[in-house]
């Protein structure tokens, strides 16, 4: 995502746990509360609340209520105030786009590539799992080495793709490559991920290691430990056993039979 969702996703963050911490239980009845605060909070960007940028004038909150009466605007001046609105917005935003492009610039590397190197390919690991404890962390985030066949402009590169990414578009952006010193022994190999076409792949579960059950005042739920490919035994995590039952049941099949021969 890019910084700006971030940013939004922190401060509501912020904003949802402090109603926890000081509402407690209820916290959830203070979320109407907690949406009027952000929606009448000053953003750098706009240089303005976003209700007064939405509705073209200020929340009247407790604080404004000495203020008597509104001044009313009919006809042609509310489309004037408007378009002056927007086009303050419009300034504001491109002033602050223009700053937050100069502190980019500063850690941006210009970097360039010449014909017949090689270079890894970045890739996303997906999974549809997202609960306990940080993941993919140790995933591999590169694939590759491939050779640069060609420049595309001033920032774009065609690779020589094995067979196995067929599907994917052989030219990239530069900020999706990554510089190979040498050809090493050992590497991620594209062969055993399925990359897709927007360049990510899933990371699938290969077998169970461990369960148990952890009880709580209602109810009685059962974990499992999952080892997880292109990872070692020591990476498994734990995952809810009715969750992965429902994403991976041939996961389960397959543990049942291994279990009944142990046993045997």
């Amino acid at each position: 995502t890019d910084g700006q969702t971030e940013r939004l996703n922190q401060i509501l963050e912020d904003v949802l746990r402090a109603c926890v911490l000081d509402f407690g239980k209820t916290w959830d009845k203070s979320l109407p509360y907690a949406e009027f605060s952000y929606n009448n909070s000053y953003q750098a960007s706009i240089q303005m609340a976003p209700y007064e940028a939405l509705y073209g004038r200020k929340c009247r909150t407790p604080l404004l209520w000495d203020q008597v009466g509104e001044s009313q605007v009919f006809g042609t001046d509310i489309l004037t105030e408007a378009e002056a609105k927007v086009r303050t917005i419009q300034d504001n935003l491109k002033v602050a786009q223009s700053r937050q492009k100069s502190y980019a610039d500063n850690r941006r590397r210009n970097l360039e590539f010449a014909v017949d190197d090689f270079v890894y390919l970045r890739v996303t690991p997906l999974r549809g799992v997202h609960r306990f404890q940080t993941k993919g962390k140790l995933a591999p985030w590169f694939v590759g080495p491939f050779r640069i066949i060609a420049r595309r402009g001033e920032v774009a590169y065609q690779l020589e793709l094995p067979a196995s990414l067929g599907n994917v578009h052989d030219v990239f952006h530069v900020s999706q490559l990554k510089k190979c010193l040498r050809v090493p022994s050992e590497q991620a190999d594209s062969e055993q991920i399925e990359v897709r076409e927007d360049l990510t792949y899933v990371e699938r579960p290969v077998k169970i290691l461990d369960t148990m059950e952890r009880r709580t005042r209602n109810q009685v739920i059962r974990f499992c430990k999952v080892q997880w490919s292109n990872h070692a035994e020591e990476e498994a995590t734990w995952e809810r056993e009715d969750e992965m039952k429902a994403a991976h049941p041939d996961l389960f099949a397959s543990s049942s039979e291994s279990r009944g021969r142990d046993s045997v």
